[in-house]
């Protein structure tokens, strides 16, 4: 199984193409559905697939965490995937996925892997109310294969929301409301707990916000806020303070949408964040390649209200030059 990711960090090229390649895999038997379905993860998330090791048990953890592995000499949190997502499996899964998001590392528990397929955003689409509802808003994109499966991306950051406590309040205590009460900022994001966490961050900060699902929503609206500008004899970015983005989304990706706001004249002095999870430098350094401004790791509230006051100041005074 190492094979499959040998050439992971040649991969990294397909950011700011709008393309990904994602590992397949399952998970078990939907007891609602009767079928084994096909699930999805980004491949620069991944580090390696491999054999479950070992796992010990830990006190007081969530019941879809079976316990901590050591890899390489580091403790790493294993979630069986199957569990979490209420999947049936007919004998233990025995292939780990070990990931990496904002630097933390954690291994989550399959049935099988089947193969690496390369695909465009433009492929991925948001899923159907009913697929979101059936599956607790497991599911942040959908794509059909050549032989009619559908592939399901599953949004990770909601399982390690719900699996490492993210959302702990003390994380949003030590925020102070913006002095400018007349700011709104826009943001992209295809993950609901991320969609939250801004949502409550924006809030806590005063500022109002416009959300999005993917980048393809956040580039229609700010297109329309750009013609209720046009209309009205004023600047766009007296009307969006800010654009907040996240990186990987269906139909079109934080890059893509980054690349149309920067070479667009209309949305100049407009300071565009990335906020992602893909935290490694390579992708810092692409963000900033397609003119992002600056990049902020998910799930650090207070770091990403210090950033966007901090900018929002900024480009303020650059208005008033």
């Amino acid at each position: 199984m190492s094979d499959l990711l040998k050439n992971i960090d040649a991969r990294t090229r397909l950011a700011g193409t709008n393309k990904l390649e994602i590992l397949l895999f399952s998970l078990g038997i939907n007891a609602r559905t009767g079928r084994r379905e096909t699930f999805g993860i980004n491949v620069f998330k991944v580090r390696e697939v491999m054999r479950t090791p070992n796992i010990t048990a830990a006190p007081d953890m969530p019941s879809a965490v079976e316990g901590m592995v050591s890899l390489r000499g580091a403790l790493v949190p294993v979630v069986d995937l199957g569990r979490y997502a209420g999947m049936a499996c007919d004998s233990a899964r025995e292939i780990m996925i070990v990931t990496e998001y904002n630097g933390h590392t954690q291994g989550f528990l399959v049935e099988a892997v089947d193969t690496i397929l390369r695909l465009d955003w433009a492929q991925m689409r948001v899923p159907p109310d009913m697929m979101t509802a059936n599956l607790g808003g497991l599911v942040t994109a959908v794509t059909e294969l050549g032989d009619n499966r559908l592939v399901m991306m599953l949004d990770v950051e909601k399982v390690l929301a719900e699996t490492t406590r993210h959302d702990d309040e003390h994380l949003f205590l030590s925020i102070e409301p913006l002095r400018d009460k007349d700011v709104t900022v826009v943001y992209a994001d295809d993950s609901s707990v991320a969609r939250k966490q801004i949502e409550r961050t924006l809030k806590v900060l005063g500022a109002r916000s416009v959300a999005a699902v993917n980048g393809r929503a956040a580039w229609d609206e700010l297109q329309r806020i750009a013609k209720l500008a046009e209309n009205s004899g004023r600047r766009v970015r007296d009307m969006v303070q800010l654009i907040l983005t996240d990186v990987e989304m269906p139909e079109m990706d934080g890059y893509i949408l980054t690349k149309l706001v920067k070479s667009d004249p209309r949305f100049e002095g407009i300071p565009v964040i990335m906020h992602s999870s893909l935290s490694g430098m390579s992708n810092q350094q692409l963000g900033r390649s397609v003119g992002v401004d600056e990049y902020v790791p998910k799930f650090e509230p207070q770091r990403l209200a210090e950033t966007l006051r901090r900018r929002i100041a900024g480009a303020s005074v650059d208005a008033a030059v």
